[in-house]
């Protein structure tokens, strides 16, 4: 049993990361058409429900480098994830319990000026080319921004994939929380960037995780103690062309042009997880 888990990281995330896969894809690994369950956290949810379609890899890749193609995106001020960094960071030293870190974050999220809900989800709903679940394993993360509790959602849930995932990409204090069975649902990414030990029990996890994640480690020791495991981030050229606004709908063609050559680079180290 292989497990493929996507992590956050914004638009340089979802370019990133699809570039990356189709990079694996052209040096013959193909990750997500041979992985037995698929977990996608924020920008990663993004990446598994445009994975659901069907669409070739290249496609994918098609769409993240050609702006013709490029799906249209709300670009928030940059000023506003500096604030929202400055806030989690005073958050999280001062508050030590994980759940009341995450129902005050949620408090933030509850009360900030956003853009109006149905535009952000006109805005998810255009990223997804299908908007039907996937027959195979496919596992969303979100946050009940109320009581701070993680939940996750796949085709059992009754759940609109759409919906699932603007639920998973809702960034507090950026972007509107999203409303699923008279619940609001924040970023999954407030839990932890990549979610990664709900990937236990598989004998092989590719993690792909675009962002520095303070909970990555003790998520790989668990997965460790069942199986094989492999942590891919950004290398530097990735890095650079993510720049310091990952939110920035230019920074899509260069990040995904960098995962595609970093999919190259590191296609042996995959291959070797993915084919023992």
């Amino acid at each position: 049993m292989r497990g493929l888990v996507l992590g956050g990281g914004g638009l340089a995330g979802i370019s990133w990361e699809t570039g990356l896969l189709h990079g694996l894809a052209e040096a013959g690994i193909d990750v997500p058409g041979t992985a037995d369950h698929v977990l996608g956290t924020s920008a990663g949810s993004t990446v598994a429900g445009q994975l659901a379609s069907g669409l070739p890899l290249a496609e994918l890749y098609r769409r993240q480098t050609d702006p013709e193609l490029q799906n249209p995106e709300i670009t928030p001020p940059a000023e506003a994830l500096g604030a929202l960094f400055e806030t989690l960071g005073k958050l999280i030293a001062e508050i030590g319990d994980p759940t009341e870190l995450r129902r005050r974050v949620g408090a933030l999220a509850l009360a900030a000026d956003t853009v109006p809900a149905a535009d952000r989800l006109a805005v998810i709903a255009g990223r997804l080319p299908r908007h039907d679940w996937p027959a195979w394993p496919l596992t969303v993360t979100a946050v009940d921004a109320e009581t701070g509790e993680p939940r996750t959602f796949d085709r059992r849930s009754g759940v609109p994939l759409v919906d699932a995932v603007a639920a998973s990409c809702a960034v507090p204090g950026i972007w509107p929380t999203v409303e699923i069975d008279g619940r609001r649902y924040m970023d999954g990414g407030v839990r932890s960037s990549n979610n990664a030990d709900l990937m236990t029990g598989q004998q092989a996890v590719l993690v792909l995780a675009p962002m520095t994640d303070p909970f990555l480690a003790p998520e790989l020791a668990l997965l460790e103690t069942t199986g094989k495991v492999l942590a891919v981030t950004p290398d530097e050229d990735s890095l650079a062309a993510a720049g310091p606004n990952p939110l920035d709908n230019a920074v899509r063609t260069p990040s995904a042009r960098a995962g595609r050559a970093q999919g190259h680079r590191i296609a042996e180290q995959v291959r070797a997880l993915w084919t023992a």
